[in-house]
């Protein structure tokens, strides 16, 4: 079995940090038929678990520039983001000591703006969603900054970003003893253009697991993945509009498509559930912990708060020594002004019924 250490590169260290992994068996509403643990990504310093995958990117792309005589100085990070992508890179490249501009859509909300520029990082404002601001990214910033060596950020589809990801089920390898981890029945995560995926998928693959499955959540309102795997290609979703806007990607990453379909070995389940049914999570986690997350974290929480029956649906036969581990990706998009005001919505619906 692979240590992280072996994943991670040794020549320069890395932005992101080892979370914590919570068994929270016997303070759910309802007792699972196994062991449920919770690993805590939002502990990240960014506030989500794209800091592994960007992080790693920026990372491995100034290791390679510097190994050519390239100086830092020159170095530009380029990021198209209304959200945690753009934080992680924000992050990164202020770990890294580098310069970043991240393009934001109108759309974003003010605390992105706000805290990209507390990591030191320059916005532009532009474009009515993220593939606009990426067009305008490429079409126009690179052009800009062509005197520059450019570090380009894309949200979630570069093998690099897989790479950072992977470290998280390394991480649970050293988290779990190794009678547990031999015991790993499932990762769950939520899943929108597919980048955390496929950092999971590889991770399980390096560690060699057997008999552990990966569960996806992803919204109605966001069904990328399921759409794709319905055609049975990558295309693009004319508009995708959900509360959970980190999984409202436009299109799914190939090699997820890939993943889904060539599983010989680790087995995809997709489940997709309404908008209300992610949120409900986030106050009930919020109501333990005192923490905050976004929708798109409570998709993947849902499978063990309100939709246990959807653990129980994929996962047959699962017995009270099995572990099934939640990634609690975590999100900075989602205030508790916000959350307050999902509570509102829950209440109205739930008097309806």
């Amino acid at each position: 079995m692979e240590t992280i250490e072996q994943v991670q590169p040794s020549s320069f260290s890395q932005p992101f940090t080892k979370t914590t992994l919570t068994e929270v068996t016997d303070s759910l509403p309802r007792r699972p038929p196994c062991r449920v643990f919770f690993k805590n990504e939002y502990e990240q310093p960014s506030g989500s678990f794209k800091l592994r995958g960007i992080g790693n990117l920026i990372g491995r792309s100034i290791a390679k520039a510097e190994s050519q005589g390239i100086s830092k100085n020159s170095m530009l990070v380029l990021a198209s983001s209304g959200g945690n992508a753009g934080l992680a890179a924000a992050y990164a490249s202020e770990f890294y000591n580098v310069s970043c501009i991240v393009v934001l859509p109108t759309s974003a909300k003010a605390q992105i703006s706000a805290k990209l520029k507390q990591y030191g990082a320059k916005t532009v404002i532009i474009g009515s969603n993220i593939n606009e601001a990426d067009t305008y990214l490429k079409n126009v910033l690179m052009a800009e900054y062509q005197d520059k060596h450019i570090i380009y950020c894309h949200p979630f589809d570069n093998p690099l970003i897989w790479e950072g990801h992977a470290s998280l089920i390394t991480e649970l390898s050293t988290q779990l003893d190794a009678n547990e981890f031999n015991k790993l029945r499932s990762v769950v995560c939520s899943v929108g253009g597919g980048g955390l995926y496929n950092g999971l998928f590889k991770g399980l693959q390096q560690c060699k697991t057997k008999n552990t499955d990966l569960l996806l959540i992803e919204t109605n309102q966001a069904p990328t993945m399921k759409e794709t795997i319905r055609r049975g290609e990558i295309f693009t979703l004319d508009s995708v509009s959900s509360i959970a806007t980190s999984l409202a990607c436009s299109y799914l990453s190939p090699k997820s498509l890939d993943n889904f379909q060539n599983d010989s070995n680790i087995h995809t389940y997709l489940e997709s559930i309404d908008d209300l049914e992610s949120i409900k999570p986030l106050v009930q986690f919020y109501n333990q912990t005192g923490v905050v997350v976004e929708p798109a974290c409570g998709a993947a929480l849902s499978v063990v708060y309100d939709q246990l029956h959807l653990l129980e649906k994929n996962l047959t036969g699962l017995s009270k020594d099995d572990i099934v581990v939640i990634v609690v990706c975590g999100g900075s998009c989602t205030t508790l002004e916000e959350l307050n005001s999902f509570k509102t919505v829950i209440a109205r619906q739930e008097n309806k019924l």
